[in-house]
């Protein structure tokens, strides 16, 4: 094999100054080497040390001691300064992150921040610049290139964001790839192009590629080596075929053999319909790309859809981003207008209810949004994130009491009361969801509406948060509404599944006979892009 590109020896990243504070040690002595258009995948849970690992090559961990050498080209890339790691930063070692949304600077458009780069490195005119990063845009398979350009990265959807984010990532022609999740969040089917779309620009272009990632089944498509971590340390390295078909370790075989595990109690025949839609419509107005550009046009977003969710049931809701699945929760919840339709909850017309009614059918009805940490207060104390729906809705509890409803509840999702004064961002992702989880249980609700719960979640965690949710509506006869693009987490809660497609329900009905035989071809196709069809998760 040819001399390797970039080469790790016994590197180590530690936290904490070691004056009253014990240090943390992310990072535990891993050795590994990448070579000149090689793809090599570390993997592991949350906490594992990917992520530092990848941000160390480029000196962006803050506040860290970092023992070690991390050969470049046969340099250390820990000796040296600051200004010259500016220079191999985006030239010669680009890094795409795992939100892109958070990665891009929201105030200016996408176009200006590739071209930004390009003049940084390259010295390029703007003009010159521009005509690069119009063609990047357009190499990464963004449709009208030249005017989304000039878009902010709030106005792009959520592959368009990573489509850009891989522009700018190759705007200088890098030889080495630090790819970060860089599809945790997003469809199947755009999963999937993105995953072509690297293996594509990796053997155009001759990178190298190191993806972070927990998905295995990206690893097993994606990845010609892999390396395992566990803890900080690097456990197992090994080729793709080789590691999937006989891994040594147990910690690699429990990540090879998690995934989600139906566990679906079935509805009572006369259980009552809690929930209600009729005919349901959203449209949004926008202003008109022509010469009418003082007019305004009105934009089906969710197109007359029509459901019933049962006492103890989950409805699955599927479909790719910009479907109108997260827009007919918010209408179903009240808290996005609708242009046509009706919503019902046990009986009562939401349309038609006083502040008050409202205020209490919210307690009924509570929503568990798919990042805890941006739905999570930095600034409040677990207790007062958890007791906040009690302090408005049950105002006549004492402190005391609160706070006993706030410990059963976190006892609940399995936390202790000993979290209470602590803050969200001292908890793992696994942790904040069940945080979230516990805010909404704590007012008894009868229906939650599940907003990809799990999606950036790890295969594991993802499985205790789906045991957790089916135990819970065991005790309580919950009712899920739960919207996911992950067509295996909805196979294994769902008692039935709608599939949306551009804002209509393109196909319905009970999961197995669903997912053993879909008939509209969005379907098929949504649940071949998953690679599920015909397997039980």
């Amino acid at each position: 094999m040819s001399q390797a590109l970039l080469d790790i020896r016994q590197l180590s990243v530690s936290f904490g100054n070691g004056a009253g504070e014990e240090a943390f040690q992310a990072v535990r002595e891993v050795s590994f080497a990448i070579h000149p258009g090689e793809r090599f995948a570390l993997v592991g849970e949350s906490g594992s040390g990917k992520s530092v690992t990848a941000l160390s090559v480029l000196r962006l961990v803050a506040d860290a001691r970092t023992q070690g050498r991390i050969f470049w080209n046969g340099e250390n890339l820990l000796d040296k300064s600051e200004r010259q790691m500016r220079g191999i930063r985006g030239a010669d070692i680009a890094m795409i992150f795992q939100e892109p949304m958070t990665a891009l600077n929201p105030l200016y458009p996408v176009g200006r921040q590739i071209v930004e780069a390009i003049e940084l490195h390259e010295g390029l005119s703007r003009q010159a610049a521009g005509k690069r990063a119009v063609a990047l845009l357009e190499r990464t398979g963004i449709p009208d290139a030249g005017r989304k350009f000039h878009s902010y990265p709030h106005q792009l959807s959520g592959g368009q964001r990573q489509r850009a984010m891989i522009a700018m990532a190759l705007a200088c022609k890098p030889k080495l790839l630090l790819a970060d999740e860089p599809t945790t969040a997003l469809d199947v089917t755009i999963r999937a192009q993105i995953v072509d779309l690297l293996r594509d620009l990796q053997q155009e272009y001759g990178l190298a590629v190191m993806l972070i990632t927990h998905d295995l089944n990206l690893v097993r498509s994606f990845a010609t080596r892999v390396g395992v971590m566990e803890k900080g340390k690097l456990v197992e390295c090994e080729d793709t075929e080789r590691l999937f078909a006989s891994p040594r370790e147990p910690y690699t075989r429990m990540l090879i053999e998690s995934r989600p595990r139906r566990s679906v109690t079935p509805t009572a025949a006369d259980a009552p319909v809690l929930m209600r839609a009729q005919n349901v419509e959203v449209s949004f107005s926008r202003k008109r790309d022509d010469w009418r550009w003082w007019k305004k046009d009105s934009v089906a977003v969710v197109r007359k859809i029509t459901l019933g969710l049962a006492e103890g049931e989950t409805l699955g809701i599927v479909g790719e981003s910009g479907s109108g699945k997260t827009t007919l929760a918010m209408a179903l919840l009240g808290l996005q207008r609708m242009s046509g339709g009706d919503v019902e909850f046990q009986g009562e017309r939401i349309a038609g209810l006083d502040k008050a009614r409202l205020k209490a059918l919210r307690a009924k009805v509570q929503v568990v949004f798919q990042d805890p940490y941006g739905s999570l207060s930095p600034r409040m104390t677990i207790a007062e994130i958890v007791g906040e729906g009690l302090a408005l809705h049950q105002p006549e509890l004492s402190v005391a009491e609160r706070e006993r409803q706030v410990a059963a509840a976190l006892a609940e999702v399995g936390l202790e009361a000993s979290i209470l004064h602590r803050y969200p961002h001292e908890f793992s992702g696994g942790q904040r969801q069940r945080i979230a989880i516990a805010r909404v249980l704590v007012l008894k609700p009868q229906v939650l509406i599940l907003d990809e719960p799990t999606s950036a979640l790890d295969v594991s965690i993802q499985q205790q948060v789906l045991e957790l949710l089916a135990g819970l509506q065991r005790k309580y006869k919950l009712s899920y509404l739960f919207i996911s693009h992950d067509l295996a987490v909805i196979r294994a809660m769902s008692h039935r599944i709608l599939v949306l497609k551009d804002g209509q329900v393109v196909e319905e009905g009970e999961t197995e006979a669903l997912v053993a035989a879909p008939r509209h071809p969005y379907t098929q196709a949504l649940f071949d892009a998953a690679s599920l069809h015909g397997k039980l998760p």
